[in-house]
């Protein structure tokens, strides 16, 4: 099962940029969990939805285009800047849907990641074209979508498990 987008789009209603301010401080004085979110930027309302829900859990994500020390256009600087972002955090997630396969910077990223042994989880997501993700979901652990008896919600499934955990600080 894959996240929809259209769950994502409508829990970016939720999203808060002050309260996505207060994580990012918590998470610099070790309160909350951080995760580099690899994503293309034409998903901005699906990563404004995952904010949302990562929020609810306490993780904190870092999102390039929210870092004011970005250069505009991108170069050797945000390359750089990307590197030392995804070193710093405690996970690397990887935003699967149509935009993230057609960009040129996701495949450096999770690339990257990769060679660097960070801890990579993918979240695969659905739209009325098709499921993206699935490429990846025998390699790494992922995010998903679960449900047990009435609850439903964000999941972690070990790379190839049908069984996770709830989202949680200490699920990842």
């Amino acid at each position: 099962m894959a996240i929809s987008q259209s769950i994502l789009s409508q829990k970016s209603a939720a999203y808060k940029e002050t309260l996505h301010e207060n994580m990012q401080k918590s998470a610099s004085l070790g309160k909350a969990k951080s995760a580099f979110l690899c994503h293309s930027h034409k998903d901005e309302t699906l990563v404004k939805g995952l904010i949302a829900l990562f929020q609810e859990a306490g993780i904190d994500l870092y999102i390039d285009w929210k870092d004011h020390s970005m250069p505009e256009t991108p170069n050797a600087e945000t390359a750089k800047k990307i590197q030392d972002a995804i070193m710093t955090r405690d996970l690397f997630l990887f935003l699967a849907t149509a935009n993230s396969k057609a960009s040129r910077w996701c495949p450096w990223e999770i690339g990257y990641a990769d060679s660097s042994r960070r801890r990579i989880f993918i979240l695969p997501t659905s739209d009325g074209a098709g499921t993206y993700g699935n490429e990846y979901l025998q390699l790494y652990a992922k995010v998903d979508m679960g449900s047990y008896d009435s609850r439903s919600g964000l999941a972690v499934f070990k790379a190839g498990a049908t069984n996770g955990e709830w989202l949680s600080t200490t699920s990842l």
